[in-house]
């Protein structure tokens, strides 16, 4: 863990931003108190939409139909 003052990191913003992109811990302090860690961003993760599927597959009526019972012993095991 690197620690910055405020002055230092005001002056070095770019590179502390490339350091914590690279997975280093940066951490910025007031004085010698600690006060805020500089992480990189992740993106948020994709979005489920309803009716992405729509059109793209099909269910027959062979799909509502009990299964045969050796499928059924095979699934029950």
């Amino acid at each position: 863990m690197k620690t910055y003052t405020v002055h230092t990191a005001k002056t070095h913003l770019s590179q502390l931003i490339e350091q914590a992109c690279a997975g280093e811990e940066v951490v910025i302090a007031k004085g010698k108190n600690p006060v805020v860690k500089l992480i990189p961003v992740t993106s948020a993760p994709h979005q489920r939409q309803f009716g992405a599927m729509r059109g793209k597959a099909t269910v027959t009526e062979a799909f509502f139909e009990p299964l045969p019972d050796e499928e059924l012993a095979v699934w029950e095991q």
